[in-house]
């Protein structure tokens, strides 16, 4: 058959140079072009229609990824149509494509599969708060194989986790991290704001026991209902996601103070729910707030003291009975 001839270059036979073969090349060519440029006016049309918000980011989130996926399924069907029309070369095909990729990509098969794991399971969602690969901070984009977050600090009490950070705060330290869909499924996602955008928090305060301790706890309870979120602001919606999802009762959410015996001061400490971003600004209002009400109240912070309870007799030597 003509359309079978292979090319000849310079008296050299071209293996697999057919004008079959370039039909097909062609075709594939202009088929990656068509559905690449499809795809990306796709995205900008629903970026465009969608508009912005937080909500908004979330739909425009999704619909980028149904516009990935269908582009993808239609590359691949495109694909195995022009170039396997014969089935007995199809089947022979997939059997050493898929013998070469399972042991040469299994991280990057992990990874896709790691990405359908997180759209099927709704893991999280971009714009969520989640703790991914050691990596705490905002889902900023995902594809396929990573995950982009913006990176965050980390609280004091975690602060000697890795990697070692240089704001010691839940705000953004300016980097974005790159993490691999396959963590999935070697350790646990911690998302702060899936369908409760809320985290419970705590101030600690330490004063000594002779104070005015009902006066110590009334303050620390003032502050927390003044800026923390309280029974009014926290929204029936919320409240009834948490229970259906989790049919557990949310429970009293007003702030409540907690004492704690030591040996050096009596620990005061104030659990309050707060929003899951603006935490910082919640706690360092009430941190002014309650410094100066206790200047006010004159109750000092404590800090550590030690009682000494015996001396060693001491014996004194004057030289010339002086």
């Amino acid at each position: 058959m003509e359309g079978s001839e292979a090319l000849r270059l310079f008296g050299i036979t071209l293996v697999g140079a057919t004008p079959d073969n370039g039909k097909k090349l062609l075709l594939t060519i202009i088929l990656v072009a068509v559905v690449v440029l499809s795809a990306t006016l796709g995205r900008r049309l629903l970026s465009g229609t969608l508009g912005r918000g937080a909500r908004l980011n979330r739909y425009r989130f999704w619909a980028r990824q149904v516009v990935g996926l269908v582009a993808g399924a239609i590359l691949i069907l495109g694909i195995v149509s022009i170039w396997f029309d014969d089935p007995t070369r199809l089947t022979t095909a997939l059997g050493l494509v898929t013998a070469g990729v399972a042991f040469a990509l299994q991280r990057v098969i992990t990874a896709i599969a790691g990405y359908f794991v997180i759209l099927r399971g709704k893991t999280f969602n971009v714009g969520d708060r989640i703790v991914m690969g050691g990596v705490r901070g905002d889902v900023i984009a995902l594809s396929f194989m990573q995950t982009k977050i913006m990176e965050m600090g980390q609280p004091p009490p975690v602060s000697a986790a890795e990697p070692p950070m240089w704001v010691h705060s839940r705000q953004f330290t300016g980097r974005i991290v790159t993490v691999s869909n396959d963590k999935i499924f070697d350790e646990p996602i911690y998302n702060y704001t899936s369908h409760f955008p809320y985290v419970w928090e705590e101030v600690r305060l330490p004063i000594r026991y002779g104070d005015d301790r009902a006066r110590a706890e009334a303050l620390l309870l003032e502050a927390a209902r003044r800026h923390a979120v309280t029974e009014e602001r926290l929204t029936a919606k919320h409240r009834e996601e948490l229970e259906r999802r989790y049919r557990l009762p949310i429970g009293d959410i007003e702030p409540k103070v907690y004492w704690r015996l030591t040996d050096n001061w009596l620990e005061l400490t104030v659990r309050f729910l707060s929003p899951d971003h603006g935490t910082r600004e919640i706690k360092d209002a009430m941190s002014r707030e309650i410094l100066a009400q206790l200047d006010v109240a004159g109750i000092p912070i404590a800090s550590a003291t030690y009682e000494i309870t015996g001396l060693p007799a001491i014996t004194l030597h004057l030289e010339n009975g002086r």
